[in-house]
């Protein structure tokens, strides 16, 4: 068997494969393009799966900066009240302030978690189905 050149590329080789062996004609264009399809569509979902955690991160920086002002704010306005009550008062508002804050952060950043995952989801889901039709045709076609 006469030595082939070592420049031949992978589909040159593929293809050669192919014929030596009297495989039915196949695409091979065909079967690049269905796959290069589907890393696009990978390519996609992890880039929308990095914006969304690139929001969340920015988002969750915003909502820490905002609690410490708050509590520089709430330490610079604080004097020590005359009485118990007044002290009691103004602990139990500050408990409550903070326990609405945390709830409604913990809210936004499990909605922006989700909004992220699910957009992922669909890009890979909609790849899916299109490769499903690409396959069913591919076979109406025989």
């Amino acid at each position: 068997m006469a030595k082939q050149p070592e420049s031949d590329s992978f589909m040159d080789m593929f293809g050669r494969f192919g014929r030596d062996l009297k495989v039915p004609n196949v695409d091979i264009e065909a079967i690049l393009a269905h796959h290069r399809r589907n890393l696009e569509a990978l390519e996609k979902s992890a880039r929308a799966s990095a914006a969304g955690a690139s929001s969340l991160f920015s988002r969750q920086r915003e909502m820490l900066q905002d609690t410490l002002r708050e509590i520089v704010d709430m330490a610079q306005d604080y004097r020590v009240p005359g009485n118990p009550q007044e002290l009691m008062a103004k602990q139990t508002e500050f408990a409550r302030k903070s326990f609405e804050a945390a709830l409604k952060n913990a809210g936004e950043a499990a909605e922006l978690v989700k909004k992220s995952g699910t957009e992922s989801v669909d890009i890979l889901r909609t790849r899916i189905k299109e490769a499903m039709e690409e396959i069913r045709a591919g076979y109406e076609k025989k």
